[in-house]
């Protein structure tokens, strides 16, 4: 194996333990997430992210990417959302072709519920995580990344 082949392998393996970390993290609140809220983890996150904005509205396809979902994906969470009263669809005034998702009330209380659910069950998996000699690093590693990554 040459060192293209190592490096090729030392960045598939790291790969490998992000995926690790990230299901057992995905599982632990998916768990959570359901059982206290009944709520999905992408469900939170479309949820999150709508509360995280100025005015609390976000286009179709920004929704997407902070899912990662494709358009058809999206549009269906947002019909499933919708139809539970937990946000709603307007049009955009200035792109008659656009559509925002609000958050509704219903919404944002439910979110008021789900977040500490989420939180506990984010420090829990990283807890249980830190323990297994194979994702220890990684989430060892968390902090700094916060500390690189710019605000938005």
């Amino acid at each position: 194996m040459g060192i293209r082949d190592d490096a090729v392998e030392i960045r598939a393996q790291g790969w490998r333990t992000l995926a690790a970390l990230h299901g057992l993290i995905e599982a632990s609140m998916e768990k959570a997430l359901t059982n206290a809220a009944q709520l999905s983890v992408v469900e939170y996150t479309v949820l999150d992210a709508l509360s995280r904005q100025d005015g609390w509205h976000m286009r179709m396809q920004q929704l997407g990417r902070a899912t990662a979902l494709s358009p058809s994906a999206t549009t269906r969470l947002v019909n499933r959302l919708e139809d539970r009263g937990l946000l709603t669809r307007i049009l955009c005034a200035d792109d008659r072709r656009g559509i925002y998702t609000e958050l509704t009330a219903a919404g944002s209380e439910l979110l008021d519920t789900a977040r500490p659910v989420h939180d506990e069950a984010l420090e829990c998996a990283l807890a249980e995580a830190a323990l297994l000699p194979e994702l220890a690093p990684l989430v060892q590693a968390l902090p700094q990344l916060h500390a690189v990554v710019p605000a938005q």
